[in-house]
């Protein structure tokens, strides 16, 4: 049951101080980053805007939240590469940092090799706060609470459901990307500054998630995160599995076919120690 409903509004940066256009470029920061960039130590490797505290959610209940709308807060993005980082360190041992442009009107980038792309924002981190007994994290790794998703599918009319294990939820957002491929291969998307409009709706009852979900307007989502590819594959078929015998009259063999001949698994992501896998379901199957 929904209790809870509330709209946010959330101005997002992203990059640390060394990833900025160099001066001459036309391409200028906004004045927010820079005052982050002079204040704030780095910790890293993301700044996040939040938390957001939802009035009554508590330990075991379900918060969704609606992605909105998102805008550009910047004209300009990066992508870049660096030792020991990504999913090819060994073959690429440099630094490599590209700036690049965006179109606002036309939807679109140009990168500097000349190649056009059409945009695609999402927030790469979206989360709540995690269970209490692990103390102070990193926002590299995503969870069971979220976090670190780069989950491209997760733009504008989806929605993210996340497990709840603090009283208040305190969500977070960040980590704002322009487009992205499934994978996010060289450890970067096209890395920008991003605001985005959610709606937070809490759930009360039901069964509690163990990890988080998505869902599109045509497709139902699961998830999987875990070091090995392999176990973040069979994490997100068992979250499928189980999310289609809560949703129909299906037994759990029957779910498990049906994973096979019809739900497509992605690997969300191959650089963030803890790798991602998502399995997409169409809708339309269990109307």
């Amino acid at each position: 049951m929904a209790v809870h409903h509330v709209s946010v509004t959330l101005a997002c940066v992203s990059g640390s101080a060394d990833t900025m256009p160099p001066p001459g470029s036309g391409m200028v920061v906004p004045p927010a980053l820079s005052a982050i960039h002079a204040a704030v130590p780095q910790h890293g490797p993301h700044i996040l805007t939040g938390p957001i505290a939802v009035a009554g959610a508590e330990p075991g209940d379900t918060l969704e939240v609606r992605i909105d709308a998102i805008e550009f807060g910047a004209d300009w993005g990066f992508c870049g590469h660096r030792p020991l980082f990504g999913t090819l360190p060994e073959d690429f041992p440099n630094r490599f940092l590209s700036h690049i442009p965006i179109d606002r009107a036309a939807n679109t980038c140009r990168l500097p090799w000349g190649m056009e792309l059409p945009l695609q924002p999402f927030f790469g981190v979206m989360g709540v706060a995690p269970k209490p007994s692990y103390g102070v994290l990193s926002t590299k790794e995503p969870r069971e609470h979220g976090g670190n998703l780069d989950n491209k599918q997760l733009g504008v009319g989806s929605s993210l459901i996340l497990p709840v294990f603090v009283p208040g939820a305190n969500f977070s957002a960040g980590d704002g990307h322009g487009v992205q491929g499934d994978g996010e291969v060289c450890i970067n998307a096209l890395e920008i500054c991003l605001t985005g409009t959610f709606t937070l709706v809490l759930h009360k009852g039901g069964e509690p998630l163990r990890y988080p979900r998505g869902e599109t307007a045509t497709h139902f989502i699961s998830m999987g995160m875990h070091e090995d590819l392999d176990v973040a594959m069979k994490t997100a078929l068992r979250e499928m599995i189980a999310f289609i015998c809560g949703r129909s009259a299906l037994s759990p063999d029957q779910a498990y076919q049906l994973c096979s001949l019809a739900v497509d698994f992605h690997v969300t992501q191959t650089v963030n120690g803890e790798k991602g896998v998502h399995g997409m379901l169409r809708k339309q199957l269990l109307a």
